[in-house]
């Protein structure tokens, strides 16, 4: 039996894990912008970690759900609520058939992951079902979730108890302030000395462009380029170059002024330089950042970007043997 989409929030979109394989063909992995999060839920109701669930930014949907289900809602603090009645996030609840999932006001992070037992079963395109709306791929006929939608579950689900949560001290989500480790890369000598050091010293806030397929931060000081003839194919502006492939999490300043870190739906390559990446370990929590957080970038080397995604899988497997 199907989802019923009464009302369908703010940019909700069905995710799963995205579709690796496809980025040297113009076409991103998309996938979950928390995967963690995600992962969460899906624990949390019996599902393959990876089973596609919703993807709820800012303003939750309002859902009937036409059979008995298992619900989790993990990522942002978006209370949910069945038939009015609060439940809480991070946790496992029933919702029987007929009623209806609604979500209270945001509290806290930019999006929230709902997982339903079962998964949502839409055909799968390159292997996913996440929603890439610009190619016009996964997701409902390639776009996002819309009033009168209706979303097929599947089957599967290892039946879970109600009332099973992760443990408080597993659950990341942003503060007041947010750090994004930063790991400079093969064009950090295009800038000087100088505004090396004021990229890092800086603070800086997020933008209101700030989406899947990339957040813009304002408020540093602009970068100082080093003088140097331009390269033939390269544009005029000092932070054009020869295109390049991007990395997912790189951070490009175009015209030196704001930086963009670009995110799960972003293009793989183009003409802008490209000063560092923002390591792993920190790309779920861009995807938390709600505008005008203040944000501090922070330089980091290798062993400290491998020892982070370290220290992040065990936080993973931690979880997993919380609700296993």
């Amino acid at each position: 039996m199907p989802i019923n989409v009464i009302s369908a929030g703010i940019a909700t979109t069905i995710q799963d894990l995205g579709r690796p394989g496809y980025y040297h063909l113009g076409i991103p992995m998309g996938g979950a912008m928390d995967r963690l999060a995600l992962r969460a839920a899906n624990l949390l109701v019996g599902n393959d970690e990876g089973a596609a669930g919703l993807e709820s930014v800012f303003v939750g949907p309002e859902l009937e759900i036409t059979e008995d289900a298992m619900v989790a809602v993990c990522g942002a603090e978006l209370p949910p609520k069945v038939d009015g009645e609060p439940r809480e996030t991070w946790t496992a609840f029933q919702v029987r058939a007929g009623q209806v999932l609604s979500f209270d006001f945001l509290q806290s992070g930019a999006r929230a992951y709902i997982a339903i037992s079962g998964g949502i079963n839409t055909p799968p395109m390159l292997g996913s079902r996440s929603t890439y709306a610009i190619g016009a791929l996964g997701g409902v006929n390639g776009r996002a979730v819309q009033p009168g939608d209706t979303l097929p579950l599947g089957n599967g689900a290892d039946a879970r108890k109600e009332g099973l949560s992760v443990p408080q001290k597993l659950r990341r989500g942003p503060g007041n302030a947010a750090e994004l480790r930063v790991l400079p890369g093969l064009y950090w000598h295009r800038i000087t000395e100088a505004a090396q050091q004021n990229f890092f010293a800086d603070t800086w806030k997020v933008a209101n462009e700030a989406d899947r397929m990339g957040y813009r931060f304002q408020g540093g000081r602009t970068l100082e380029f080093v003088e140097r003839e331009q390269p033939f194919s390269a544009g005029a502006d000092p932070s054009n170059i020869t295109d390049a492939c991007y990395p997912y999490g790189s951070v490009q300043v175009p015209s030196g002024t704001e930086p963009i870190v670009l995110h799960r739906d972003a293009v793989s390559g183009g003409g802008y330089f490209m000063l560092g990446t923002v390591i792993s370990a920190d790309m779920d929590l861009i995807g938390q950042l709600q505008p005008h957080t203040p944000t501090q970038f922070v330089r980091v080397d290798m062993d400290s970007a491998l020892t982070a995604r370290h220290d992040r899988t065990a936080t993973m497997n931690a979880i997993r043997e919380a609700l296993s």
